[in-house]
């Protein structure tokens, strides 16, 4: 039997998609899942008992008492790779001496670590990206040559609020439809490092998969777009369409990359044939 370990960021805008993703693998593929967060977020949820076929586990971020507002994050982040790596190799290994050998580990975004961590141990792993695949595309693009491109929203959407930019093969974004954490003027830059990071594990694997909350009928060209740049490298790209539909397509209209009121209406249209559309690659 398959066992996946999901390992996510103790923050609930992490956590609740990836619960909705490791039922929806139990139920898929009858596959073991274990959820790994870490030690304080672990100590909260073992309060409500796991479905079949789901158990938890933790790994230590330095931070078991929890993370306190006044604390610094940037040194939450650095501790969080450090002795999250650490602990986690640890926990993979404590598995698979209990006999529950662990066959493919995923990771929500900014813990690109993760990556390595899965490759030191000989396990193949995938990154889970819980945004729409056209936010992937914009990550992506910033990070392989067209940064100075996006850094340049924040010297003209003062001026000038309509403005928009063009990326390859993506339409038309507009000011307020690019990423915070990319902008200059953003007060977290070590959200932008862990976010280049998790990108620099991409290029690091041989093959790549990216799991992408999405569906064909909605985001065709970034997923299109995400394929042909994998393709050029002959690497590959996975997509999944997962969670439940309903309760993720009202998720998405609050999502800032997807607020231009004609997506909005696309995506009211295209609910009637959610069920038809979403698939499960792997």
């Amino acid at each position: 039997m398959a066992h996946f370990l999901l390992v996510t960021l103790p923050a609930q805008g992490h956590i609740n998609p990836t619960l909705q993703f490791a039922k929806r693998l139990i139920q898929t593929t009858g596959s073991h899942v274990t959820f790994a967060t870490s030690v304080s977020a672990y100590r909260r949820m073992i309060r409500s008992p796991a479905p079949p076929g789901l158990s938890y586990a933790s790994f230590s971020d330095g931070y078991d008492d929890g993370f306190n507002p006044s604390d610094d994050r940037g040194h939450y982040m650095a501790q969080l790779k450090q002795i999250g790596a650490r602990t986690l190799s640890h926990l993979v290994r404590t598995l698979s001496n209990e006999g529950r050998h662990v066959t493919c580990i995923v990771y929500t975004v900014i813990l690109g670590w993760v990556a390595d961590v899965a490759r030191e141990v000989g396990v193949p792993s995938a990154l889970l990206w819980i945004q729409p695949a056209t936010v992937f595309s914009v990550y992506y693009r910033y990070f392989h040559g067209y940064d100075e491109i996006i850094k340049n929203v924040d010297k003209v959407k003062d001026k000038d609020p309509c403005f928009s930019i063009k990326l390859p093969k993506l339409p038309l974004l507009a000011c307020n439809e690019i990423p915070s954490f990319l902008l200059p003027s953003d007060t977290h830059p070590f959200v932008l490092t862990a976010f280049k990071e998790q990108f620099e594990a991409l290029d690091r694997e041989e093959k790549p998969r990216v799991l992408v909350n999405t569906f064909d009928a909605l985001e065709s060209d970034a997923l299109k777009l995400c394929r042909r740049d994998e393709s050029r490298r002959r690497r590959t790209h996975d997509s999944v369409g997962f969670l439940r539909c309903r309760q993720r397509l009202r998720h998405h209209l609050r999502w800032r990359s997807l607020r231009k009121q004609s997506r909005l209406r696309r995506m009211a249209r295209l609910e009637a044939d959610f069920f038809s559309r979403l698939h499960l690659i792997w």
